[in-house]
Parts: C-alpha cells; sequence; structure tokens
C-alpha cells in the first residue's frame, strides 16, 4: 500500500471526489473541502490518501486545522491496514490533529492506532440524515421569513449557544456577527417568526446534488411548541423546489427529541460518526 500527502487541492479531487461522492451525503464534508467555495487558503491543509498496489484509493484523509481529521473507506469497506498505515505515517511526519471524524468504527480503530493506550475519548455521535421528500407536517403558529438586518443584534447570541449545546468550538460573536452578516439576502437563513423570532435554520455545506442544513436552534423557553419542525420543513421544502436532489444534517445521536424532529418531517438514518477526541 502507499501513503500519498497532498499539496494541491485538485490533485486531491481528481484522486478522490469520484469515490467520496458514491456516499455524498456521508462525505459532505471532504466533499465542501473539495468545493471550497469560500475560496479558503488549503496550503495548510492536511490531505491524503491510501492506495493498493493497482493505485486504488482504499483511505480518503482530510483535515482543515485547527479542526479534526475525517476519514472515509471507499464503500465502507473497513481496511485495518490501511488505517494503520496512514496512522504510521501521520506520526512519523509528526503531523498531529486534534480529533477524528468518521464512521463509528472506523473512528475508534483510527483512534486505537493513532493514540495509542486508549489516549481519547468519545465527545458526540451524531446521526447523518437525509431526506428526499418533505412529509405534510402541521405548522406552528407563525410564519417562515428570510433573515433581515433587524435579526443581527440576536441572532450571533442564538448561534453562540447552538455551539454550546452542539459541544462544538465556540466562535467569538464577532466571527459569528460576520459570518449571519454575509447570508442576508442568500435566502439560506429561515427564521419562523411568532409576534417574534422563535426558531431558525440554515442552508449551508452543500454537495454536487444535495443541500446542507444547520444551526437549527429554538431558545429553551420557546421549545416544544414545533417551531424547529416548522422553519427546517419550509427550508427542505425550498432547497428541494431550488432543484436540490436531497436534504442532509447531522443530529445528536443521544437527543432523541431532535432527531424525532426531523424524522417526523421526513429525514431518514443514514449513518452514525462519532467524533472522538485525543487526549493531547
Amino acid at each position: 500500500m502507499k501513503f500519498t500527502l497532498y499539496n494541491d487541492l485538485k490533485h486531491f479531487a481528481s484522486d478522490t471526489l469520484e469515490i467520496l461522492l458514491e456516499n455524498e451525503v456521508q462525505n459532505n464534508l471532504p466533499i465542501s473541502f473539495i468545493k471550497n467555495e469560500n475560496n479558503s487558503d488549503s496550503s495548510s491543509w492536511i490531505l491524503a490518501t491510501i492506495q493498493d498496489e493497482n493505485g486504488s484509493v482504499m483511505l480518503t484523509a482530510a483535515c482543515t486545522p485547527p479542526y479534526n481529521i475525517v476519514l472515509f473507506e471507499t464503500k465502507n469497506i473497513p481496511n485495518d491496514t490501511a488505517v494503520k498505515l496512514l496512522s504510521d505515517e501521520l506520526k512519523s511526519l509528526k503531523i498531529k490533529v486534534p480529533g477524528v471524524l468518521a464512521q463509528q468504527n472506523l473512528a475508534h480503530r483510527f483512534s486505537q492506532n493513532y493514540a495509542e493506550n486508549d489516549n481519547f475519548h468519545l465527545h458526540v455521535s451524531m446521526n447523518i440524515m437525509q431526506l428526499d421528500e418533505v412529509f405534510d407536517v402541521k405548522k406552528s403558529p407563525g410564519f417562515c421569513r428570510e433573515l433581515n438586518e433587524n435579526d443581527l443584534f440576536y441572532m450571533p447570541y442564538w448561534e453562540r449557544a447552538f455551539e454550546e449545546d452542539c459541544k462544538l468550538n465556540l466562535s467569538t460573536l464577532q466571527k459569528r456577527f460576520h459570518k449571519i452578516n454575509q447570508r442576508i439576502g442568500k435566502n439560506t437563513h429561515y427564521i419562523w417568526e411568532n409576534q417574534h423570532p422563535v426558531a431558525c435554520c440554515v442552508n449551508h455545506r452543500n454537495t454536487e446534488n444535495g443541500a446542507g442544513i444547520g444551526f437549527v436552534y429554538t431558545p429553551p423557553h420557546y421549545r416544544g411548541n414545533g417551531y424547529a419542525t416548522s422553519v427546517v420543513a419550509e427550508l427542505s421544502q425550498n432547497l428541494l423546489e431550488r432543484g436540490n436532489k436531497f436534504c442532509f444534517l447531522f443530529a445528536d445521536a443521544a437527543n432523541p427529541i431532535s432527531c424525532g424532529i426531523y424524522r417526523k418531517i421526513g429525514f431518514k438514518d443514514l449513518c452514525v460518526v462519532d467524533q472522538i477526541h485525543f487526549n493531547f
């Protein structure tokens, strides 16, 4: 087997994109890296593959520091030899990653090799879910609208609270403000309003054929009223009508309420991925 570390995003894409697209929703993160719609500087990214003796890619790895390395075994076929080789090569090159995000079994096998002596811990398990058709759900009182400038005074706090709830790396309020401000007029950020804003969700991280949904948030004192169900259903339907073949999202596997909301709308469980952090 052969380890390849890429210094060119186009070369990495030519070797991996077709393989990643075979499991498009599962690989929405590395596909979004390849698309690089924000034209981010990729010079510090860690892009690697393990190939067999015939040059076929068996394992794909992508990391955009300071975030976790994202792994995918081609066709989800376990290959312990490839996983060990990737781990050994990264350690040999003194390439440190803070953690791994991958299908459950793969995430743990890589962690056992890369972080020896069980020097790692599970951070969160997430369902990757896909929707092909929006079910007929009863909408809550109120209406759906797009983000506007009047929402900028509170929305950074909502998204910061979302990050806390989902155990994500916390952004500064200034960074959140900047990102939210860029969404105005883009028809990507929806808010459910019942006399005043009560829930929101955002379209982000699209793939070749699908549209990702994230930042689904309802402040605690408004929960239990179906607001999140209503706004996610509205955005999902809109995204399908724009020509996307499907929608997808990540949901906390340990949160039956949020997973139940998405299944009610029409999302189906595709796979479970684990985010594992290394203790060094």
